[in-house]
């Protein structure tokens, strides 16, 4: 399909006027106007991102030294290999946003991608943080890198970094597609057997401070995930040859072999060794994610045996919910402005 063009960072030919705003293919002058937008979700978003802010050093993790070394051994191979791929993942996002940026020619949205690529810096440092405090030197480094020496975990990482690659080495329309479909599915389920990880160790009182950072991230990608539903909501009203069949059917597959990929790994790191979750409570719950992924970009049901949340994983919500924990005076000040429901993930 055709290649688009890339933003000038100075064009003083560029349209003034607001109704010519498009998501791609426009004529922008680049200039921020918060008062004059086209897309009036992106004030919310905005503002909603911007009371999220937090520090990862300001959540304690005294309890988490404790409880690191008297993990079992599965559930401390577990949280090793979680944290492996979820640093890398920002990491990736912190250097992809700013490449979709770069054709995107609606400013007022690359306004959001720039609070999301300053996000995703955080969840990375928060990672690190994570490390730092609980692991040894040796340990941490060994942690962050077993992307590369791990078959499953460098699998998982090619399947979304391809589709990066491709768009960049080909800014097609098409590829300009499937890297925002590959974003929605990074944010929408990708991180999920991750999270619920983190949640069951706390819920069975173990790594509460973990726990929190978690919460926290999984507040920011619920934005992101919103954020990226509407680019694609709005692309199919503006460019609606785009979603075509075969591009439809691009874009589900892209979703299932996500999914498949998310219940593999979850089965793998942890399956039926971790107490308080199963394989099947993984398969169910990450199955629920994708239709709720697919219905969300407006495609109906995935798969309408999975239409409902599992009443088995009805904790997950109520565990990343950051604004009903306050541990010390930090949450609570942070939720204390933050709080809010109009990101939650019902997508």
């Amino acid at each position: 399909m055709e290649e688009l063009i890339k933003n000038p960072l100075f064009n003083p030919n560029g349209d003034t006027d607001v109704r010519l705003r498009r998501m791609i293919g426009g004529n922008t002058t680049n200039l921020n106007d918060f008062n004059n937008m086209k897309y009036p979700w992106v004030s919310d978003w905005y503002r909603q991102a911007m009371n999220n802010f937090w520090i990862p050093e300001e959540i304690s993790l005294a309890q988490d030294t404790k409880d690191y070394p008297l993990l079992d051994a599965a559930e401390r191979t577990a949280y090793d290999k979680i944290l492996s791929f979820l640093v890398f993942l920002d990491s990736i996002q912190t250097a992809n946003l700013p490449r979709i940026s770069e054709y995107i020619t609606a400013n007022e949205v690359n306004l959001c991608l720039s609070i999301q690529t300053f996000q995703e810096s955080v969840h990375s440092q928060s990672y690190s943080y994570m490390l730092d405090t609980i692991c040894s030197p040796t340990e941490r480094d060994d942690i962050l890198y077993q992307w590369k020496t791990d078959e499953h975990l460098l699998n998982r990482n090619t399947f979304i970094g391809n589709c990066y690659n491709a768009f960049q080495e080909a800014p097609s329309a098409e590829n300009f597609l499937k890297v925002l479909m590959a974003n929605y599915i990074l944010e929408g389920v990708y991180f999920y057997s991750g999270f619920m990880f983190f949640y069951n160790l706390s819920r069975n009182g173990k790594m509460p401070g973990s726990a929190q950072e978690i919460r926290y991230i999984n507040r920011d990608e619920n934005t992101h995930l919103w954020l990226f539903r509407n680019i694609i909501l709005e692309l199919q009203r503006e460019e609606p040859q785009l979603f075509n069949e075969k591009n439809k059917t691009m874009m589900k597959d892209l979703l299932e072999e996500g999914i498949e990929q998310e219940i593999k790994w979850g089965e793998y790191v942890i399956g039926d060794k971790i107490t308080g979750l199963t394989k099947q409570m993984i398969n169910d719950y990450i199955r629920y994610l994708g239709n709720l992924r697919w219905s969300g970009i407006g495609f109906g049901a995935l798969d309408k045996a999975y239409a409902a949340e599992p009443e088995n994983m009805a904790w997950v919500s109520q565990y990343a919910d950051a604004n009903l924990v306050k541990t010390d005076f930090f949450e609570a000040r942070n939720t204390a402005y933050a709080k809010s429901t109009a990101f939650k993930d019902d997508l």
